[in-house]
């Protein structure tokens, strides 16, 4: 186990209290345990509090622009398949700006992990709703409630065969910790929502509101998260009871499979080649 002490980065800041700080704490956890050093890292983000997070740890760090993470994340991942890339995104980064890219990178299944820090809110842009705030959640801009019931990520994931699919909780760090080391080591796309309380602008979903409603889906009797309709039913269970845990697991080809190239080793280690003279003869 490399020293936690390895991956500190840059001060926060971030509001006291915020989720988002049990989550840096697990994922700097994990890497320590899983011995990946800061260089063999690539922390991908798009824009919101979430997108901060590679600032805070010592490591490669790519932010892009808003809800494009997935995309520069799996260039990244092209050009030097020996670092282990993950991208952290917000609920509204990535479920809203950023929705195509996912279900693109569903398809493709690039060995990356995605983070989603669902806070139901926008948190950088002072308190909107956000694509998974409940229905009839109130804000400054939505004052007679959000009008329409929220997007289920988790649940388009398994329907989408995303190939690693589960969900902590940022109030159960040792929990979340193990979480992001089976997300890390699984071979493919992995998604890990976390439920991150933001304690600004989000007054209803609390830590106390979580802790009332999760539980460990490995716990249950009938846990079978190779079987896509159980998983499915699983990732749309939202209310009195929450699943956190392992939701689907679906192992496929990934992405950097389809390109021969690759075999030769990561593109930025080899000779590159600029047959200018050949080209040009295409225009003669």
């Amino acid at each position: 186990m490399l020293p936690i002490e390895m991956y500190q980065g840059i001060e926060s800041a971030w509001c006291p209290g915020c989720g988002n700080f049990p989550m840096l704490k697990a994922f700097k956890q994990a890497l320590a345990e899983l011995e990946i050093r800061p260089e063999n890292i690539l922390v991908v983000s798009g824009i919101g509090q979430s997108s901060k997070f590679p600032h805070y740890v010592k490591c490669n760090t790519f932010n892009s622009i808003h809800g494009r993470g997935l995309p520069a994340a799996t260039g990244c991942r092209l050009a030097n398949p020996n670092l282990t890339v993950v991208v952290t995104a917000g609920d509204g980064d990535q479920y809203g700006e950023g929705g195509n890219h996912l279900l693109a990178t569903f398809r493709r299944n690039p060995d990356i992990t995605l983070v989603v820090h669902n806070n139901q809110v926008y948190g950088l842009t002072k308190g909107q709703a956000s694509p998974t705030s409940e229905q009839g959640y109130q804000t400054p801009i939505q004052p007679k409630g959000v009008p329409y019931p929220p997007l289920h990520g988790l649940a388009l994931a398994v329907a989408q065969d995303c190939s690693w699919v589960g969900r902590g909780f940022a109030g159960m760090v040792d929990h979340l910790k193990e979480l992001y080391k089976q997300a890390i080591n699984h071979r493919g796309l992995a998604l890990l929502e976390v439920l991150q309380p933001c304690v600004t602008f989000n007054k209803v979903n609390t830590f106390k509101w979580y802790q009332e409603r999760v539980y460990k889906v490995e716990e249950s009797p009938d846990y079978d998260p190779e079987n896509e309709l159980w998983a499915y039913q699983k990732a749309k269970e939202w209310g009195p009871r929450i699943p956190i845990g392992v939701i689907y697991k679906n192992p496929r080809p990934i992405f950097e499979e389809s390109f021969a190239v690759l075999a030769e080793g990561p593109l930025a280690r080899q000779e590159i080649e600029r047959p200018i003279s050949k080209l040009l003869e295409d225009f003669y």
